[in-house]
């Protein structure tokens, strides 16, 4: 008995399998590498990230998860009995999850709302009355205590609500089970997490929470049950299966998408583009409607309501409402503005690149100063403290940077191009370059209004360039940027100053323990560097009015400053194609569509050759299993390898531990006790005597269920029929999540190992073994095998000779970069390449 335990302690269902929400453990992989190795976070995306031994082992930790569920005669016999329908509730629960994901977002934007203009509102109160001091000490305090309520729910109610929880979704979507992402606790806490983080003043967005949201809302609200409440309806049972709930959770993440920016048509490419693995047109449908269905309740709730007040105008869909960055005076586009719009793009993705290898930085210095404490409350105290700091540096930025900039007069153009400075800004001449009326004082003086009878005004007012784009919420600020026709709002100097500050800021903020996304900083950032190279044009060429001169009108600030948007969101996310509708949906400005695609590709390419995309590094750094869209693999460093050439038994894992049709309940005990596999080919004979071929597949979890019924077991005397119509255990019995009973499971298998009664009882795995369970032969093309694995979303691929005898199996983590470059390197020294040819040549082919 001792024995036994101590050998499982190494493998099955022990704590150490799990993976560890606190990653600290890594600090000591990261100060094993240098500041600039290859393969870590300076690494182009044609070179597969190098994991370190201590990561490995944690990579190991991660199970994988089927996108189709297992067809068993279990799984057929619960098929029958749901009820047959043409598909009508399928289109009821996307309406659902889309009503429900924009409602919460419409909930979520009107709390950030009325906290943000309640705390702005006061301080701007204390700033007019010269009160500088107060003011300062006013947003520090809601700031703080905003930033204190968010963090500490995640720090100790529900780490894994930190972050976008993007990384997450994608590599749970991709077919890697990531814990408790799916969870009411995480949910409740993202949500009051995010609203504090961005209420705060954070350089934060709430976009990616809200496409986490949307991916619980899809989890839960599909399966009308819930393991943390305890209850489950019957309701929508026949949505119970692995395939049907990421499909919701698919349509719930591009959901979020939809209600965040406001652009439906987007959130349905971002599902297609980012987060998901399989795709159909069915499912197209099915997450355009759902999109739809989040914008329209998104928009109807936000037509009539402004920070919980009722406005009036229900249904009523204006587009300052609907439209986030809504750009209201179009600029036709010329040729000549692809010139800048290159620059743009190779500044976004050297720059977007920039910033995913600080903060990977960033992120791993955090890993290691935690490591350094022993305590975890002190680790805890110090997560908190952290965002204490940040929040501190951001309120002080924004309250007294403004200060060390002077004040700046309306400046306004006349027709005959000649600058017009303040009073005269607002008189009644058509100046169509000017200063937006909306801009922030600051300490300026507001200057005397004078009103005439012909309804003509003049002013003498300043405002402060700085306070305009940080004494704001993100959003505001974007508006400023984005906006036409102001070619002098902001002058070089206070560009830059926010640049650099918001940059640092949230490079640092992003990673952090609050919920908290990165598009309004991503937007922000690029926005800023976007006007710095509209101006330096009209510092160059000067200002282009387009009543004046229509052809060069192109040169406008607030026109670069969206094209620099979307090119630094590109050059962090690398996504193109969602990312240019989203852009276009959230700005109305479909006349500079193609200076945005040109940018978002420009940016992507020169991204690719600096960094791996932010989320998928994040997912590289978590150490989450994931498949990319296509390979790169190469040998010797710089030697591309074709996996056509290659074969599935290169990369198998062999021997592999097989299983018959009616085992031993003694030998299976010991095959989960001895081995920490996820799931076991299944081997089976028609004829007494003839040799076991490839049958199908079953899964640890579901053989630990069976094992736990004993009422199932039998005699060689009494065997059960092969093919039974009626299975003792129900599918929904054997196809749980994960065990929460471990120890007691552990317990019984160990009984089950030291009592030799049990070698004698056995039990009849037919019923429940996954018979569609895919096979390759060993010589089938890897590239194929590769297409094949990632595409129909499996876990396992069993490998068989031309016999159909099981010689090996293939996994996830065998057909991850690293592994494959391994694997296939070995191949390449042994002079095992696909066909028997001089080494000459086989290193051509390599």
């Amino acid at each position: 008995m001792a024995e036994v335990r101590s050998r499982r302690k190494a493998h099955a269902y022990s704590v150490t399998q799990v993976p560890s929400v606190d990653d600290v453990h890594l600090a000591q992989a990261d100060a094993s590498e240098g500041f600039f190795a290859r393969g870590r976070e300076f690494e182009s995306v044609y070179v597969n990230h190098r994991y370190t031994t201590q990561e490995r082992e944690e990579l190991s930790k991660f199970d994988s998860l089927d996108y189709l569920p297992s067809h068993s005669f279990a799984y057929k016999n619960w098929i029958k009995r749901q009820p047959s329908r043409l598909d009508w509730d399928r289109w009821v629960m996307m309406g659902l999850i889309g009503f429900s994901v924009g409602f919460l977002g419409f909930l979520l934007h009107q709390i950030i709302e009325v906290i943000s203009d309640f705390k702005w509102e006061k301080a701007e109160d204390f700033i007019r009355d010269g009160d500088i001091a107060v003011a300062y000490v006013w947003v520090l305090g809601i700031s703080l205590l905003l930033v204190i309520v968010g963090s500490v729910l995640v720090v100790y109610f529900r780490p894994s609500a930190g972050g976008s929880g993007m990384p997450e979704l994608i590599g749970f979507l991709n077919g890697t089970v990531v814990r408790h992402i799916f969870n009411v606790k995480t949910f409740v806490v993202k949500f009051l997490s995010c609203a504090c983080a961005v209420a705060s003043g954070l350089p934060v967005g709430p976009e990616g929470p809200m496409i986490h949201m949307g991916g619980l809302i899809g989890a839960g609200l599909s399966q009308f049950r819930s393991g943390t409440l305890n209850f489950e309806l019957p309701f929508f049972q026949r949505f119970r299966n692995s395939e049907d709930r990421r499909n919701f959770i698919q349509a719930g993440a591009g959901a979020g998408v939809a209600s965040a920016f406001g652009a439906p048509v987007g959130g349905l490419l971002f599902a297609m583009e980012e987060v998901s693995s399989f795709w159909n047109m069915k499912l197209t449908w099915q997450t355009f409607f759902c999109c739809m269905i989040a914008t329209f309740t998104t928009d109807l709730f936000n037509s009539a309501f402004t920070s919980f007040q009722y406005k009036g105008s229900f249904g009523l869909f204006r587009a300052e409402k609907y439209i986030l960055f809504q750009v209201r005076n179009e600029i036709p586009v010329n040729i000549l503005a692809f010139i800048p719009t290159v620059v743009l793009g190779v500044l976004g993705g050297l720059l977007g690149g920039l910033f995913t290898f600080c903060n990977l930085k960033i992120v791993r210095g955090r890993r290691a100063l935690l490591a350094k404490l022993s305590d975890d409350w002190k680790r805890k105290v110090v997560r908190v403290a952290e965002l204490c700091i940040i929040i501190t540096l951001t309120v002080t930025a924004s309250v007294f940077l403004p200060a060390a900039f002077a004040c700046s007069p309306f400046t306004c153009y006349s027709p005959e191009n000649s600058v017009v400075r303040s009073p005269e800004c607002l008189s009644p001449l058509n100046h169509t370059i000017h200063t937006e009326n909306d801009v922030s004082l600051y300490t300026c003086p507001e200057g005397i209004v004078t009103r005439f009878e012909n309804n003509s005004v003049t002013t003498n007012k300043t405002f402060n360039q700085v306070a305009t784009l940080m004494f704001v919420t993100g959003e505001e600020a974007i508006h400023h940027l984005f906006s036409r026709e102001t070619h002098h709002e902001f002058s070089y100097g206070p560009l830059f100053a926010v640049l650099a500050i918001y940059f640092f800021l949230a490079c640092w903020t992003a990673g952090s323990s609050i919920s908290s996304g990165l598009v309004v900083p991503m937007v922000l950032i690029g926005a800023l560097y976007g006007r710095i190279i509209g101006l330096s044009m009209v510092s160059m060429f000067g200002v282009m009015d387009k009543s004046v001169n229509e052809y060069w009108a192109w040169m406008d600030p607030g026109a670069f400053a969206l094209i620099g948007a979307a090119s630094f969101f590109g050059g962090v996310s690398r996504l193109t194609m969602s990312l240019t509708v989203i852009m276009m949906e959230m700005t109305n400005d479909v006349q500079f569509l193609l200076p945005i695609m040109v940018s978002i590709m420009v940016a992507k390419w020169v991204g690719d050759f600096v960094t791996h995309p932010l989320y998928h590094a994040l997912l590289e750094l978590k150490c989450i299993p994931f498949l990319d869209s296509e390979p790169v693999i190469v040998h010797e460093g710089d030697k591309p390898v074709n996996l056509e050439l290659h074969m599935a038994r290169d990369v198998m894992a062999a021997p592999p531990c097989v299983i018959s049709t009616w085992e031993s309940v003694s030998n299976l005990a010991h095959l989960l006790l001895d081995t920490p596999h996820g799931g076991f080919p299944v081997v089976h004979s028609s004829k007494e005597g003839q040799e076991k071929t490839f049958y199908g597949m079953i899964t640890r979890i579901e053989l630990s269920v069976i094992l736990f019924h004993p009422e199932i077991f039998e005699t060689s005397d009494n065997p059960s029929p092969e093919d039974p119509e009626v299975t003792l255990l129900d599918y929904q019995q054997t196809t749980i999540h994960k065990l929460y009973n471990t120890e007691e499971i552990e317990e019984l298998l160990a009984k089950f190992c030291d009592d030799s009664a049990y070698e004698e009882q056995f039990v009849n795995l037919q019923p429940y073994v996954n018979q569609s369970a895919l096979s390759v032969r060993d010589n089938f093309s890897l590239h194929r095998t590769y297409i094949i694995f990632r595409t129909l979303g499996l876990r396992h691929l069993t490998v068989v000779d031309e016999t159909n005898k099981v010689v090996g199996i293939i996994t996830r983590k065998d057909l991850m970069g690293f592994r494959l470059e391994e694997s296939l390197g070995r191949v390449h020294q042994e002079g095992a390449v696909a066909t028997n040819v001089p080494m000459e040549l086989a290193e051509s082919w390599m």
